[in-house]
């Protein structure tokens, strides 16, 4: 069976010599894959010409529903994935990682373009910059879609994830993407894919497959086009000196392998919870995918003289583990994905035992219902550097495989130096139950990671564990992992958008964001807002309202209704006693209300709810005897996606200034209600 290339619009066969593809456990050739004759730049071009348009047609909440949908789509086809992704040498938890963990990607993706970006082509960011002294000048920041291609280049041992955590970001932020998956396992990548192609969610263009080499595409970007690599850092380093990546200054973001490290804090000797778990962490993060993953523990940092005792925890723990073919009950670790693997990281193993003793493995090892020199299995080896601050062996060198050296710290400082000469991690790890060690360590070694654990006994039953990058936080880290994040929630979206300033007016920079801004015009007429529907509302619309004086009286009933007797509302000496206040002064909150009294049409209609308040502040204190007044303005409109049952509706963001009878604001704010529409 020879694998196809999604070009195009259609399914290719590749042309020429064909890589063979090799099942891990049986070492049979299940397929091959080529992608000879295929031109590259004409999908590029695609892309950009078919696929951009049609993405950035849609709004964030357009696509952040595509997203959802092809997740459904392809959780009801999971067991298709997991019976082809065995032939990788995965486990079902390894696979569950692999297959579940990529789809709750396009899941959180969908969640998050959702909640926190707006039902727009485009994104405003941040607060209005005020440029000039009468508020005539004023900046905001917009962030648009890219009009180029996403180039995504994969690494093989996560064919679906690796492949999904990109997609979800850069489909969201409204680009186009090809997906260049490592060759050795894209026979999986290429089923996954085929089905989001079946769905036929996705617009034409907006997705495109390469299973082989990706040949010349590289000498085709453009300034509007963006890389993202996950691999070895030499690989990566090479594709980032392409002459047209050069040229164009196109974005390129890498993610690579790196020496990641666990330490065990000075509290968590042996008979601690914490020494238990730390145990079970390097012994999941070895085994796991056979140790193949850019997360993986290779470093064992604990403190001196317990090294006996952690190489003895380790290796009782690692000889229980069953290594064979997955689909074997028991079996708990699998092969490497390819005989080349086994090479590369029996020779990085012996690279590192030039300066660290072998303690553990490295010599025959039973394998359970598959044949050890057929497929691709590799035993778990365990080491210690007894010297690691001369020794550059176990810093330099990744086996990317179950391998692990143990080294040993006399304090916090030497740990944290420790940790630093992996020369940049995508992620690292502390046990400890004490507070001090985890901010000490935490701070000292932050530098150097993208991502940092603090496991004890309270969050390790929650913990998703040292080695999962999980959409809602960064995925990267720099020098050595790539200089590079990935995910990160809206983060990951704003790497495939360029952020531009805008300056002008206010009333300019509301026609542009289609958001009120401070200072522009505002539109009045004899109808409440609050009796027009959510498509009667436009931004800008606004009601001042008449006013109310504050009484003493008010200040005695709030408290009482409230309970709230905070001494600065309920005695005139005490009040000005503390420097902040000139006497006894209205609660806040009660403003707020009085405000709500002022500006709420109190009648049924097109308001629905009030949905919540946002960015609140007193400005200047009120007094018994203070005249206040409201300006609502109608800030920002948001349309909700129609559910089943539920009246159509939207959020609709207003600008609530409070000024007092001299006309300065006393309290600033948004509310957000929900109004009926059409």
């Amino acid at each position: 069976m020879q694998l196809g290339n999604y070009a195009l619009g259609e399914w290719v066969l590749g042309t020429g010599k064909t890589a063979s593809l090799v099942h891990a456990v049986t070492g049979e050739v299940i397929g091959e894959a080529s992608s000879g004759g295929i031109d590259f730049a004409a999908m590029a071009d695609y892309a950009r010409t078919v696929g951009g348009p049609a993405m950035r047609r849609l709004t964030f909440h357009q696509r952040a529903a595509m997203l959802k949908a092809m997740a459904v789509y392809l959780m009801e086809r999971k067991e298709t994935f997991y019976a082809l992704s065995a032939a990788t040498g995965a486990t079902r938890s390894d696979s569950w990682v692999d297959i579940e963990g990529g789809i709750a990607t396009f899941f959180a993706y969908s969640s998050r373009g959702r909640r926190e970006f707006p039902n727009e082509t485009f994104h405003v960011e941040g607060p209005t910059e005020p440029l000039s002294k009468g508020g005539s000048f004023v900046g905001r920041h917009i962030c648009v879609p890219l009009e180029g291609v996403a180039i995504h280049i994969n690494a093989f041992n996560f064919p679906v994830w690796g492949m999904l955590e990109k997609l979800a970001p850069a489909l969201l932020a409204g680009v186009p993407c090809i997906v260049k998956p490592a060759t050795a396992t894209s026979y999986l990548t290429e089923l996954v894919f085929r089905a989001m192609v079946d769905a036929k969610i996705f617009p034409a263009g907006a997705i495109q497959l390469i299973c082989g080499s990706a040949g010349d595409l590289l000498d085709h970007v453009t300034e509007q086009d963006s890389v993202a690599f996950t691999g070895s850092a030499a690989t990566g380093q090479m594709l980032k000196a392409n002459p047209a990546i050069l040229k164009h200054s196109v974005r390129f973001n890498m993610e690579a392998d790196s020496l990641n490290c666990s330490i065990l804090g000075p509290d968590a000797t042996p008979g601690t919870e914490e020494f238990d778990l730390f145990i079970k962490e390097v012994v999941r993060e070895m085994t796991t995918k056979a140790g193949q993953k850019c997360t993986a523990i290779r470093r064992t940092i604990v403190p001196a003289g317990l090294e006996e005792a952690v190489v003895k925890a380790l290796s009782a723990r690692l000889a229980k583990t069953v290594i064979g073919d997955p689909s074997v009950d028991g079996v708990r670790m699998g092969p490497l994905a390819t005989r080349g693997q086994v090479r590369d990281v029996g020779d990085a193993a012996s690279r590192i035992r030039a300066g660290a003793e072998l303690v553990y493995g490295g010599g025959d090892f039973e394998v359970v219902g598959a044949d050890r020199e057929k497929g691709s299995f590799f035993g778990p080896q365990l080491m210690v550097c007894s010297d690691p601050f001369t020794r550059d062996e176990p810093h330099d060198i990744e086996a990317f495989g179950p391998v692990n050296t143990i080294m040993a710290y006399r304090d916090l400082s030497e740990a944290v130096a420790l940790a630093r000469r992996g020369k940049g991690s995508l992620c690292g790890s502390l046990v400890t139950h004490d507070p001090k060690v985890a901010r000490d360590v935490i701070l000292g070694v932050a530098p150097y990671h993208g991502r940092l654990l603090v496991l004890d006994r309270t969050s390790a039953k929650e913990s998703t564990g040292h080695g999962s990058p999980l959409p809602n936080l960064v995925h990267g880290g720099p020098g050595r992992a790539g200089g590079g994040e990935e995910m990160g929630g809206a983060r990951g979206v704003m790497h495939y958008m360029q952020r531009a300033a805008v300056q002008g007016s206010p009333s300019m920079l509301t026609a542009v964001t289609r958001e009120w801004t401070k200072g522009a015009e505002a539109h009045t007429d004899a109808v409440h807002p609050f009796r027009k529907t959510f498509d009667e509302l436009e931004v800008g619309d606004t009601i001042i309202t008449g006013t109310r004086t504050i009484t003493l009286e008010d200040v005695v009933k709030f408290a009482e209704l409230s309970g709230d007797k905070f001494y600065a509302h309920m005695n005139d000496e005490e009040a000005r006693s503390n420097g902040v206040f000139t006497g006894r002064v209205a609660h806040g909150y009660f403003i707020v209300s009085a405000a709500a009294g002022l500006f709420v049409d109190p009648a049924l209609g097109p308001v629905l709810a009030n949905y919540g308040l946002e960015n609140l502040r007193f400005t200047k204190p009120v007094y018994p005897g203070d005249t206040i007044k409201v300006q609502l303005t109608v800030k920002r409109k948001t349309a909700k996606d129609p559910r089943e049952g539920e009246i159509p509706q939207g959020v609709v963001e207003w600008d609530v200034e409070v000024r007092n009878q001299d006309e300065e604001p006393v309290a600033v704010y948004s509310i957000l209600t929900l109004v009926r529409r059409n």
